[in-house]
């Protein structure tokens, strides 16, 4: 099957837009930097990246007769807010286990941002002590044993949606969106530089531009900027979820190595907790381009691209796309960073 193939249930507004970023390319003084904006994707509580990967797993919830969507992050989950975004769009209950992944010491963070949003779309959001960990966990087994065990039928849905066996389709197709949009823009990006965690986001981007590349010959670098601070765990899952989706997509061809790149150096000691080179990049995405990014992911990976562009690493005559994958709603939870 190709990936036109795989069933879609429309969740965005469509092809997400690409954006010039002029003045932060001036101030690098490299690369053309240009930014495809997933956090503007869709009307669903604010979008993001994983609404793109839930848009090709709603046709399996609805092939089964679910009525609970089960899904699994931290106290201030994008994805999980995001899950009960789409379960209060469906007309679907949802149960959400919140962990404690980030040892950040403020007392609204369990109560601001994600998840508030996802307690006001009316999902059953309950705290858990345990702290970060990208693979499937207890304590998410445990929600899906609670909700058969009251009557319900339970849809599980892990932590980003990475493990799911149709994880990596949303952006396997995002690859293909972004070569339409190269011919509509008259440009064409080299490289793509993505924040990788659970890895799904990256491995899709992976498998479709493998795909891309086999019916074109045109070769890019797809850079993963690791924020989980657990690279090896990371890189293994990105690999694994990469091969999968390629397979799924009938690619035809084992992946290469160098196909599969998660860069360390901006994620600092732990998840979620940001260093020097986050809060600078977030600084200039902000004052220069109005560009909002948080402090968990999307300011780790602005501050990998602004290092690599500024080193050389990314080519001066490069044309480079930072994928923006949402995660301001988080920012509520950071404000001691501000004041």
């Amino acid at each position: 099957m190709s990936i036109a193939d795989f069933p879609r249930y429309p969740l965005t507004f469509g092809p997400s837009p690409v954006q010039h970023l002029k003045r932060l390319s001036q101030h690098l003084g490299g690369a053309q930097v240009w930014a495809k904006r997933e956090d503007v994707n869709s009307g669903l509580a604010f979008g993001g990246n994983k609404v793109r990967k839930l848009e090709y797993i709603v046709p399996d919830v609805l092939a089964t007769g679910a009525d609970t969507l089960v899904s699994i992050g931290g106290y201030q989950s994008n994805h999980t807010r995001q899950v009960a975004a789409v379960a209060a769009h469906l007309g679907l209950k949802c149960r959400l286990v919140q962990e404690k992944w980030v040892p950040w010491d403020d007392p609204v963070n369990d109560k601001v941002g994600n998840i508030l949003l996802s307690r006001m779309m009316g999902a059953d959001a309950r705290l858990d002590p345990s702290g970060f960990d990208i693979g499937l966990r207890d304590s998410w087994k445990d929600a899906l044993a609670e909700v058969e065990a009251a009557g319900g039928q339970p849809y599980p849905i892990p932590a980003g949606a990475s493990e799911h066996p149709l994880g990596g389709l949303g952006f396997a197709n995002w690859a293909f969106e972004v070569a339409e949009q190269e011919k509509q823009l008259g440009v064409y990006f080299d490289t793509i530089i993505v924040c990788t965690v659970t890895g799904s986001t990256h491995a899709g981007m992976i498998a479709g531009f493998a795909a891309l590349e086999d019916l074109t010959g045109v070769k890019r670098r797809v850079l993963g900027i690791d924020a989980s601070a657990t690279l090896a765990k990371t890189r293994d899952q990105v690999g694994r979820i990469a091969r999968h989706t390629a397979e799924l997509i009938e690619l035809g061809r084992e992946l290469r190595d160098d196909e599969i790149t998660v860069l360390e150096g901006w994620a600092g000691e732990l998840y979620g907790i940001p260093v020097e080179s986050t809060m600078n990049a977030i600084a200039l995405g902000a004052q220069l381009e109005a560009m909002i990014t948080d402090p968990v992911y999307e300011g780790k990976s602005l501050a990998g691209l602004i290092d690599l562009v500024r080193s050389g690493e990314i080519a001066r005559d490069s044309t480079v796309l930072y994928a923006h994958l949402g995660g301001q709603p988080a920012i509520n939870a950071y404000h001691s960073l501000w004041t």
